[in-house]
């Protein structure tokens, strides 16, 4: 099977298509003709030598496909069933994959826009809980308009909170699209969502960093009221939480997104799409700041 590998750390010219030898479903898992993988910034930085050390390396995480195997132990999905799912081990950017996380894709649902849901579902909902946000809460979600915070919104609205979240001026008919607020980055923070909620917020959610941590810890009554997703330095000079997922993950998400997604209260992503043999310009256009939108690979 094709499969993206890289055997040497550098930019996107070290990635690679090799051919290596199928996986197999091993017990309670299930392996997946490949459709699409999502391609996250976490891949670039192990392309860079900014994370894991070992080479070679494979990467992805997340996808959506057929089954094609099932793994002993493995009840109620069956082989040709359409799904989305994650990997615990990197390696689902390939024509085949096996996943340990998985959940029937929704019939409205394309197979791009599917694989570009699972780690943000993941990383929303596991932001959103370790923050206890429920029905009632007003939240601020830093960096709405991104892919993480666009789902961390909806999730957080179909919770029955409500949401104010930080855009640039051209995400602000995105976010309010989404069910929340928008506000401007920046200065004019703290006055724009005083504005909204003379108050302050119940919580804030930081998802895109910045240095957004203390206007937040403000907004919200301290450094208790506040997770960051991509702060940690921040969040160890403020006091604040920081999750990236080994203090938990909210993997049940998964099973929720079909009802979420068919009922309207979830919208697929918007994607960028590259055939797999294209991943090098992928990764270029992650990297340029300029994908409005999640980017997958996609076969063919």
């Amino acid at each position: 099977m094709k499969s993206v590998r890289f055997s040497r750390f550098g930019g996107s010219e070290v990635l690679e298509i090799v051919d290596l030898p199928a996986p197999h479903a091993g017990p309670g898992r299930i392996r997946i003709a490949v459709r699409a993988a999502g391609v996250n910034a976490s891949d670039r930085k192990k392309r860079a030598g900014l994370m894991d050390q070992e080479l070679p390396q494979l990467l992805g995480h997340e996808a959506a496909g057929v089954v094609d195997e099932v793994g002993a132990g493995v009840t109620g999905v069956s082989v040709g069933d359409r799904v989305l799912g994650l990997s615990e081990t990197a390696g689902v950017q390939a024509e085949s994959a096996v996943l340990s996380h998985w959940a029937p894709l929704p019939a409205s649902a394309g197979f791009a826009a599917a694989a570009a849901l699972p780690s943000a579902a993941e990383t929303a909902a596991r932001g959103l809980d370790r923050l206890g946000v429920a029905s009632g809460t007003l939240v601020l979600i830093n960096g709405a308009s991104g892919s993480v915070c666009s789902v961390a919104v909806q999730l957080a609205v179909a919770r029955g909170a409500g949401v104010i979240g930080t855009a640039g001026p051209a995400g602000h008919a995105y976010v309010r699209s989404l069910g929340a607020e928008p506000v401007a980055y920046g200065d004019t923070l703290g006055p724009a969502v005083r504005a909204l909620a003379p108050g302050g917020v119940d919580r804030a959610l930081d998802v895109a960093g910045h240095g957004a941590l203390p206007g937040l810890i403000e907004l919200s009554g301290g450094p208790g009221h506040v997770v960051t997703l991509a702060d940690f330095t921040g969040a160890q000079q403020h006091g604040v939480a920081f999750s990236r997922g080994d203090d938990g993950r909210a993997l049940y998400v998964l099973g929720e997104l079909g009802a979420l997604v068919e009922s309207g209260r979830l919208a697929l992503p918007r994607v960028h799409a590259f055939p797999l043999d294209r991943v090098a310009e992928a990764h270029r256009l992650g990297e340029s700041g300029r994908a409005a939108g999640k980017i997958v690979l996609v076969d063919g």
